[in-house]
């Protein structure tokens, strides 16, 4: 009787995208804490004047519809990072199925906010990047609230293949954010900045102002629509050492963002 194996191309690939995952995972989660500890617990101990240090111009006392919506956006975007790679785990969906329609609910609704809040605080403040950042930013609250309502209408309509796609490209949204600082620690590292001004309006700024976005959701449909791909060995070793090259970057940024950024701003609301 014949058996199968599974080859050693197909072995390394699998534990490369086990440790971007993970590495995605930990790094998202850390990001979606460090907002929940320092920006919304900012709002509730009514520090918000620290956000200012962080990203200037955020909290403006005249603008205080503005400070709620930012606000919203930051506790709910928060929750949304930690749930994502949750709801996309298998087992769980599969042994837990309660478990994981409850999550998605909480998961779905958290988008929502945090594209109301976001684009709450646009419409009323603007974006410190002016009218380019305005609109890719817009763009993005848009595209999160839809596939949030795509993702639990299909879900209700029990059309399992199209809620899966909507929930993949709602995840490759969900991630931007964090993706965004990712991308800027990576830059800000190894070119000290360089196209960056303290406005965002330089020509990386503009530049990133889509970027963190819009080629997610072009990798969320590859992934949807995929047939065959990665079948022969060329293709998977090429995949391999891209995804060991994507997971050693999120290590470095992240490791770069904790130290630098995340925990010493923590550390100094919690200790002021």
């Amino acid at each position: 009787m014949p058996t199968t194996s599974t080859s050693r191309p197909d072995q390394i690939f699998r534990l490369a995208t086990r440790l971007l995952v993970g590495t995605v995972w930990l790094s998202a989660t850390l990001f979606g804490l460090y907002i929940l500890l320092f920006y919304f617990a900012a709002l509730l101990l009514e520090e918000t004047s620290l956000w200012n240090k962080v990203l200037p111009g955020l909290f403006d006392t005249s603008t205080r519809l503005a400070t709620l919506g930012i606000g919203l956006h930051f506790a709910a975007g928060g929750i949304l990072l930690v749930l994502g790679c949750i709801q996309l785990i298998d087992r769980i969906r599969v042994r837990y199925p309660a478990v994981h329609r409850w999550l998605g609910r909480l998961y779905v609704i958290s988008a929502m906010l945090t594209a109301i809040g976001g684009l709450v605080f646009i419409l009323v403040k603007d974006t410190i990047g002016g009218t380019v950042m305005n609109v890719a930013f817009a763009l993005y609250g848009i595209l999160m609230f839809v596939a949030a309502v795509q993702t639990i209408r299909y879900a209700r309509m029990a059309r399992f293949e199209q809620h899966r796609a909507w929930a993949i490209r709602l995840f490759a949204l969900a991630i931007g954010s964090w993706l965004y600082r990712m991308d800027y620690g990576f830059w800000f590292l190894f070119t000290d900045g360089l196209g960056h001004t303290s406005e965002f309006r330089g020509p990386f700024d503009y530049f990133m102002d889509f970027w963190f976005y819009l080629p997610n959701l072009l990798v969320a449909e590859i992934f949807i629509g995929r047939r065959g791909a990665l079948q022969s060995n060329a293709a998977k070793i090429g995949a391999t050492i891209l995804t060991f090259l994507a997971t050693a970057f999120l290590v470095l940024a992240t490791y770069y963002f904790t130290a630098k950024l995340w925990a010493p701003s923590v550390l100094e609301l919690l200790g002021g």
